[in-house]
C-alpha cells in the first residue's frame, strides 16, 4: 500500500489544532482520501517524526529525524522504514532562512546536494521574519532539482485548519515523492512552529 501513497501528484497536510502532546498531521491526496497521518512527538531533544499509513500507526510509511539536537543549519535524513533505506536529507540554511526566507538544500542517501526548496514571496517573505503580524501571511515553496521546478508547496493558512497543498509537478528528473512528501511534512513542522 506504501507505493500507492508515494503515487499521486497531488496532496495537502491538514494540522490538528489543539494537541497538546506534540503534533499531528493529516495527509490526503487530490481526492481528499486520506492517505497518511503525521505524529511528532513533544518535549524531544532530537526531532524524530513519523509518517504512518493511518492514525493507528500500525504501519510506518517514513522517518524523519535530526542529526544532532540542536543545529542552526539542522540537516534531517529521511528514511523508507519499509525498505529499510536512506531516501535523502534536507539541510535548512540556517543564516537565510533566519534572516531573510526559508530556504533548505536537498540531499541524496549519500549527502550530496542534488537541489533546493525556497520560499517564494521575495520582500514579502523576508518582512515575515522581522514583523510578526506578516506572520499570518501564507507561505509558499518551490523545489528545484536542476534549477527546475519539480513540486510547488502553497500553504492556505486558515487558524482551526492550517494546510500546506503539494504539486508534484514532474519534469526531467521526477522526484522521489517520498523525499518531497517528507519535505513537505517538515515544513509543516518546522517552520510552522515559528509561526
Amino acid at each position: 500500500m506504501g507505493d500507492v501513497v508515494f503515487s499521486k501528484s497531488q496532496y495537502y497536510i491538514r494540522r490538528k489544532i489543539f494537541n497538546f502532546l506534540g503534533q499531528k498531521f493529516y495527509i490526503y491526496d487530490g481526492a481528499d482520501a486520506m492517505v497518511g497521518f503525521v505524529k511528532q512527538k513533544a518535549f524531544k531533544l532530537k526531532e524524530d517524526i513519523r509518517v504512518f499509513e493511518t492514525p493507528d500507526c500500525s504501519r510506518e510509511l517514513l522517518v524523519i529525524q535530526a542529526r544532532q539536537i540542536m543545529d542552526f543549519s539542522a540537516a534531517y535524513d529521511i528514511y523508507d522504514p519499509v525498505n529499510r533505506q536512506k531516501v535523502g536529507a534536507l539541510r535548512r540554511q540556517g543564516l537565510k532562512s533566519t534572516l531573510f526566507k526559508d530556504s533548505w538544500e536537498i540531499l541524496d542517501e549519500h549527502d550530496n546536494p542534488v537541489g533546493k526548496i525556497e520560499e517564494l514571496g521575495g520582500a514579502l517573505a523576508t518582512l515575515r521574519k522581522w514583523i510578526e503580524i506578516l506572520s499570518i501571511i501564507p507561505q509558499e515553496f518551490s523545489m528545484q532539482f536542476g534549477g527546475q521546478e519539480v513540486a510547488h508547496f502553497e500553504q492556505n493558512w486558515n487558524f482551526f485548519a492550517p494546510r500546506l497543498t503539494v504539486d508534484f509537478l514532474g519534469g526531467p528528473e521526477e522526484i522521489d515523492r517520498r523525499l518531497g512528501l517528507g519535505a513537505a511534512v517538515l515544513i509543516c513542522a518546522i517552520e510552522g512552529r515559528q509561526n
